[in-house]
C-alpha cells in the first residue's frame, strides 16, 4: 500500500472536520445586542488590521518570487521554486486568517455560553480554538501532497529530471520532489514570521497601553468600557494569539514533516521513507479528532480539574499515536528498522514533558507564580527581579528534555559515526521524526492554545455589557486556563521548533551533499568561519528580540498618549456618559504594527544570505547552530517570564496579597505589563526565526556553495 495516500485524506478529514465545529459554533447565541455590537467592533478591527498587513505582505512575497525566478532562470533553483514559496505564504496566512474569523465569532457566543454554565463556556471556546487547530494540519497537510503528487507524476517522466552520477532514478527524483517543496517552507515561514511579529506588536501594544492608563493611572477594571484601548486589546488577542500562532505552527507542522522527508534519500529509504512523515501526520488528525470528545468538566471545576479537561484530551490523543506509530514502522520501513518507533516516542514524550514543565512555571497554581506574586509585596522592581530569575530557571529542563530526546532519537534510530556516514544520516532522519511526533497531535494542541484568546475576548465582553458577577467568574476561570494553556502552547511550540531546526539543519548539509558530493564540511570549532558564525547566529535571536521589543514600546506610548487625551478631553467618559474612541486606538496599533515589523522580518531573510556569502557553508552551519541554541534558551526564558507575571497578577485579583487595587495588584500590573511582549512577541517570534534562517539557507544554498569569499 502507498502510505502517501494517507495524507490528503486526512487532510480532507480535519478540514471536514473544522467545518463541522465551525457551523456547530456559530449556531450558539451571541447574545444581546451590545454583546453583539461589541463582537462586531472587534470582527472589524481584526478584519482590517489583516487586510492591511496581508497588502504589505504581498509586496514583500513580490520582490522574493521575483528573486527566486532570478535564481531559478540561473540554473540555482528548480523553476517550481517561486510557486512553492508563494503558495507556501499563502496557505500559512489562510489558516490564521481562517482560525482569526472562528475566533471572532466566538467570543460573544463564548459569554452568552458561560452565562449557562461554565461547561457550556468552556465547549464553546475550545470548539473554536479546534476550528483553529483543525484548519491548520489541513491546510498543511494538503498542501504538501497537493505539492507532492504534483512533483512526483511531473518528475516521473525520465525528460524532466538530471539524475547524477551514482545516483538512481528514484534517489534523483525524491531529492528533486523535496527540494521543491521546502521552498514552500520557506514561503510558510516568511508569512508566519510577519504575522507573528505584526500581531505580537498590535496586541501588547494595545494591552500595555490599556493597562498603564487603566488600571494603574486611573484605577478602573480591567476591559472597562471606558477605556479607549479595550476594543484594540480584544483585536489584538485575534490577531496576534490567533493568526499569528496559526501561521506559526502551521509552518512548524509543514517544515517538520518537509525536512524529515528531505533526510530520507540520505537515509537510504527512498520513497517510503519520504511517505512515513506524511502518513504519520494523517494518523495524527484522526487522533486528535478522537481526543477532542473527552474534553468536558463539571459546573464547581477548579483550575486544575479545568486543566485535567484539556489535558486528557492532548494524553488520549498522544497515547493513540504511540500505539499507531509501531504498525506505521513495522510495516513501512521493516522490523529491522523499529527503532524509528521509539523516536516518534521520544517526540510525543518530550512535547508532554515540555507542557508540564511550562505550566509548573507559568500557572498560578504551583509554587513558582505564587511565590512569584509575593514579591510584589515590595514593589515592581522586586516582580521584575523574581520573574526575571524564574524565566531564566525555567530554561534548565526544557533543555535537558530537547536534548535527552536528541541523543534518544539519534541512537535508537542507529545514528552513528560522522557526515556522509549512511548512519549518521538514519540518526537524523530519526530526529526529524521525533519531531513530527511531537507535532502529530498540533490539532488538539493547537486548538488549546487558540481557545486561549476566545476566553481572554469573552471575559472583556462580559465585563462591558455588566453580565453580573457569577458570568465574570466563569470567564475568568476560562480566561485564567487560558493563560496557562497558551503558555503551555509556547513552550510546546518552542520545544517543536527546536527539533524541528536541528531537522532542518541536517537538510541543509543534505542538500549541500546533493548540490556537490565533493564538498567536504569543516565544522571544528576552531575552523574561523564556523566560530564567528557561531557568535553571529547566537547575537541574531537578542538582536531579533530587541527589535521586537522596542517596537511594542513605540506603539505602546502611542497608545499610552491617546488613552490619556481621550481621558482628559472627553467630558463625561470617566461617568460613562461619553463613550471612548475605540477606533482611533485600533488604527495607532494597526499602523505601528506595520511598521515596525519590516525590520525583523528583513532582518531574518537577509542574515543567512549575508553570513553565507561571506563565510560560506560551514560558516552558515555555524550560524544555524547559533541562533537555534541561544534563541531556543532566550525564547523559552521569555515566554516563560511573560506568563508567569501575567498569572501573579490574576492570582493577586482572587483576593492574595490585598487583592485587585492594592498596591501589590500595582506592582504586579507593572510586572505583567513588562512580561506581554516577552511572552506574546519577542519570545514565540524567535522560534519562528531560528527555522526561517534554516530555511533561506537551504533555499539559497546552492548560490552560497558557489559565491563566498571564505
Amino acid at each position: 500500500m502507498d502510505l502517501s495516500i494517507l495524507a490528503p485524506i486526512g487532510s480532507c478529514v480535519a478540514l471536514l472536520f473544522a467545518l463541522y465545529l465551525a457551523r456547530k459554533v456559530l449556531k450558539e447565541d451571541e447574545g444581546n445586542d451590545q454583546m453583539k455590537k461589541i463582537s462586531a467592533s472587534v470582527r472589524a478591527g481584526a478584519n482590517a488590521y489583516l487586510k492591511r498587513q496581508y497588502t504589505g505582505v504581498v509586496v514583500f512575497f513580490v520582490i522574493l518570487f521575483v528573486v527566486l525566478v532570478g535564481l531559478g532562470l540561473g540554473g540555482f533553483l528548480t523553476m517550481f521554486a517561486p510557486f512553492a514559496f508563494v503558495t507556501g505564504g499563502f496557505f500559512s496566512g489562510l489558516s490564521g486568517f481562517i482560525g482569526m474569523k472562528i475566533a471572532t465569532a466566538a467570543n460573544a457566543r463564548t459569554a452568552q455560553a458561560a452565562s449557562k454554565s461554565l461547561n457550556s463556556g468552556l465547549k464553546v471556546a475550545f470548539s473554536s480554538g479546534a476550528v483553529m487547530g483543525f484548519v491548520v494540519v489541513g491546510l498543511g497537510l494538503l498542501h504538501i501532497s497537493v505539492w507532492f503528487f504534483f512533483l512526483k507524476y511531473w518528475y516521473a517522466d525520465p525528460a524532466h529530471l538530471t539524475v547524477a552520477a551514482g545516483k538512481t532514478f528514484e534517489e534523483a527524483q525524491i531529492q528533486a520532489i523535496t527540494s521543491a517543496m521546502l521552498t514552500f517552507g520557506m514561503g510558510a515561514s516568511a508569512m508566519a514570521l510577519f504575522a507573528r511579529v505584526g500581531g505580537g506588536i498590535f496586541t501588547k501594544a494595545a494591552d500595555v497601553g490599556a493597562d498603564l492608563v487603566g488600571k494603574v493611572e486611573i484605577g478602573i477594571p480591567e476591559d472597562d468600557p471606558r477605556n479607549p484601548a479595550v476594543i484594540a486589546d480584544n483585536v489584538g488577542d485575534n490577531v496576534g494569539d490567533v493568526a499569528g500562532m496559526g501561521a506559526d505552527l502551521y509552518e512548524s507542522y509543514v517544515g517538520s514533516i518537509i525536512s524529515t522527508s528531505a533526510l530520507a534519500v540520505a537515509a537510504g529509504f527512498g520513497l517510503k521513507g519520504v511517505t512515513i512523515p506524511m502518513a504519520m501526520a494523517a494518523i495524527g488528525i484522526l487522533a486528535s479528532i478522537i481526543g477532542t470528545f473527552f474534553i468536558k468538566t463539571k459546573e464547581d471545576a477548579t483550575q486544575k480539574s479545568l486543566l485535567s479537561a484539556l489535558r486528557r484530551g492532548t494524553w488520549i490523543s498522544g497515547a493513540i499515536i504511540a500505539v499507531a506509530a509501531y504498525p506505521l514502522i513495522y510495516y513501512g520501513l521493516g522490523k529491522e528498522n523499529i527503532g524509528f518507533f521509539f523516536a516518534v516516542l521520544s517526540g510525543l514524550l518530550a512535547g508532554i514533558l515540555i507542557g508540564i514543565t511550562t505550566e509548573y512555571y507559568t500557572s498560578d497554581t504551583y509554587k513558582p507564580t505564587q511565590k512569584l506574586a509575593a514579591t510584589s509585596m515590595t514593589g515592581p522592581a522586586t516582580i521584575i527581579i523574581g520573574g526575571l530569575s524564574l524565566g531564566m530557571l525555567s530554561t534548565v529542563l526544557p533543555v535537558i528534555i530537547v536534548g535527552v530526546s536528541v541523543l534518544v532519537s539519534y541512537r535508537v534510530s542507529g545514528g552513528a559515526g560522522g557526515i556522509g556516514d549512511p548512519s549518521f544520516n538514519q540518526g537524523l532522519y530519526g530526529v526529524g521524526l521525533s519531531a513530527v511526533g511531537m507535532l502529530s497531535t498540533l490539532g488538539i494542541t493547537l486548538a488549546t492554545d487558540a481557545y486561549g484568546p476566545v476566553a481572554d475576548n469573552a471575559g472583556g465582553i462580559a465585563e462591558m455589557c455588566g453580565l453580573g458577577e457569577g458570568v465574570r467568574k466563569r470567564t475568568d476561570a476560562l480566561d485564567s486556563l487560558g493563560n496557562t494553556t497558551a503558555a503551555t502552547g509556547k513552550g510546546f511550540a518552542i520545544g517543536s521548533a527546536a527539533l524541528t531546526a536541528l531537522a532542518l539543519i541536517a537538510s541543509y548539509v543534505a542538500e549541500i551533499q546533493v548540490i556537490d558530493p565533493d564538498f567536504v564540511f569543516d565544522l571544528s570549532i576552531i575552523n574561523p568561519p564556523v566560530l564567528i558564525g557561531l557568535f553571529v547566529g547566537g547575537m541574531l535571536p537578542f538582536l531579533f528580540a530587541s527589535l521586537t521589543m522596542e517596537a511594542v514600546g513605540n506603539a505602546a506610548q502611542s497608545i499610552v498618549v491617546e488613552v490619556r487625551r481621550q481621558f482628559k478631553e472627553i467630558k463625561g467618559l470617566m461617568e460613562g456618559k461619553a463613550e471612548p474612541d475605540y477606533a482611533s486606538c485600533v488604527d495607532i496599533c494597526t499602523k505601528s504594527a506595520q511598521k515596525e515589523m519590516v525590520l525583523p522580518a528583513v532582518l531574518t531573510v537577509v542574515s543567512p544570505l549575508v553570513v553565507g556569502l561571506i563565510l560560506g557553508v560551514n560558516g552558515i552551519c555555524g550560524m544555524l547552530g547559533g541562533a537555534t541554541v541561544s534563541g531556543f534558551i532566550l525564547a523559552v526564558m521569555m515566554a516563560n517570564s511573560g506568563g508567569a507575571w501575567d498569572n501573579a497578577k490574576k492570582y493577586i485579583e482572587t483576593g492574595a496579597h490585598g487583592g485587585k487595587g492594592s498596591d501589590a495588584h500595582k506592582a504586579a500590573v507593572v510586572g505583567d505589563t513588562v512580561g506581554d511582549p516577552f511572552k506574546d512577541t519577542s519570545g514565540p517570534s524567535i522560534n519562528i526565526l531560528i527555522k526561517l534562517l534554516s530555511m533561506v539557507a537551504i533555499v539559497f544554498a546552492s548560490l552560497i556553495l558557489n559565491y563566498h569569499l571564505f
